[in-house]
């Protein structure tokens, strides 16, 4: 599989129910192997989500979420992170017009 992650691509599934997630789509959502990923079905559809690490489960309580609600939570505070990081780069990039 090229660079593009959104194209479709046929993976095998082995007799122990096994399918190997493309590498593309590993580097992109940051899934180290070996590694964990939550799988589970969310409107008739078969989800795998990164475990997020340690520390980016600070302050979150895994033992009451509903399925997904964890990595939603992160995806959040990246994009509040990356939202943050946009706005101090172009605080900090010298003007143009100079």
């Amino acid at each position: 599989m090229s660079g593009n992650t959104t194209s479709p691509e046929v993976v095998r599934v082995s007799q122990k129910g096994q399918a190997t997630i493309p590498k593309a789509l590993r580097e992109k959502f940051g899934i180290e192997t070996p590694g964990e990923v939550f799988v589970y079905e969310e409107s008739d559809r078969i989800v795998i989500e990164p475990v997020p690490s340690p520390d980016e489960l600070h302050g979150i309580h895994a033992d009451a979420h509903e399925p997904g609600s964890i990595t939603e939570r992160m995806h959040e505070l990246k994009d509040e992170d990356r939202r943050r990081e946009a706005e101090r780069f172009e605080r900090l990039r010298p003007d143009s017009d100079e």
